[in-house]
């Protein structure tokens, strides 16, 4: 019998970011990107788009009033004194169905851009009162859990141009020709397969790969087939992925490469940004994949990492 807190956790995007620290996380996992990532990638992104600086421009974070909406804020702050902006913080109580006093004060301190940490209904509701009041959608980027097809397309038209953050590519890889052809075309599927490509869908089928892709390291580094959930943790922070591996199972560059290790459980990081074309219903990417800026976001995660151990009396491991 497993004892439940030992029992290791793929985030894939959710959870503490300072558990990217595997030296104090030890079953806790956060790759391929975490939190204090996307936000760096979002900034970096914006500095490319103006010129290198943003000196002077105002930011403001609508925010998901929760932990996981916080998760950015000591990054944008961090970041907010490096390259000189303006940040502003306005929450949105869960379920964020009612926003008007936030986009009346939106529309007041005219924002060079809207960073979105959003979360369900809080998304559709946030892209239709921005389109409410003529906010421009190509200056307003959501992170990963704010940009998949059901959060634009209540807006219609008016949502053309939004942009967000995706930790994968969303194309029509070679393994969603075997998914239609053995599971859908058969009559086997849950659903109507309609949903096969899109970008929840494809997050989804990244997750999953990166689990079985631990698991099968973790039956090769025991040479059993039968784990238990702490032979799976050391496949899991041995995990190693690889453009060649990705292409052999029928997913080539949905990621970018990275490695796991006993002190890193935080993988590479990256993140792409993409568009919505309202016209054409599809998420348009606007660039490669996009690094975070290691020199503020690393000595973010030990500083807190190194507190929770401190609190909590664990000894770090892996120095």
């Amino acid at each position: 019998k497993v004892e439940a807190d030992h029992i290791p956790l793929h985030t894939m995007g959710y959870g503490r970011t300072s558990a990217a620290n595997g030296k104090v996380f030890e079953w806790v996992f956060n790759y391929p990107a975490n939190y204090w990532d996307g936000a760096s990638v979002i900034v970096k992104y914006l500095m490319d788009e103006n010129g290198g600086s943003l000196e002077g421009k105002k930011i403001t974070l609508l925010y998901h009033n929760s932990a996981y909406g916080k998760e950015p804020i000591p990054t944008l702050e961090a970041l907010s004194k490096k390259h000189g902006f303006k940040l502003t913080l306005i929450p949105v109580d869960s379920p964020g169905q009612s926003q008007k006093s936030q986009w009346l004060q939106i529309r007041r301190e005219r924002p060079d851009v809207v960073v979105m940490w959003g979360w369900g209904v809080m998304n559709q509701v946030a892209i239709q009162e921005a389109a409410n009041i003529n906010f421009p959608m190509d200056h307003f980027i959501g992170n990963w859990w704010a940009g998949a097809e059901h959060d634009v397309a209540p807006a219609g038209m008016a949502a053309d141009g939004y942009k967000a953050l995706n930790m994968n590519r969303v194309v029509d890889y070679p393994v969603f020709a075997d998914i239609r052809s053995h599971v859908i075309d058969k009559g086997l599927a849950a659903g109507d397969g309609s949903y096969v490509g899109s970008v929840l869908y494809t997050r989804g089928m990244y997750a999953a790969m990166l689990a079985v892709e631990a698991a099968k390291t973790a039956q090769e580094m025991t040479g059993t087939a039968q784990i238990d959930a702490a032979m799976m943790r050391d496949g899991m922070e041995h995990l190693e992925m690889t453009d060649a591996r990705m292409e052999a199972l029928g997913m080539p560059g949905i990621g970018p490469e990275f490695t796991v290790s006993c002190a890193d459980h935080g993988g590479s990081g990256m993140a792409i940004v993409q568009q919505w074309n309202a016209a054409e219903k599809t998420w348009v990417p606007l660039t490669d994949f996009i690094a975070p800026d290691a020199e503020v976001i690393a000595p973010l995660i030990e500083a807190d990492s190194t507190a929770f151990a401190a609190e909590n009396g664990i000894a770090p491991r892996c120095d």
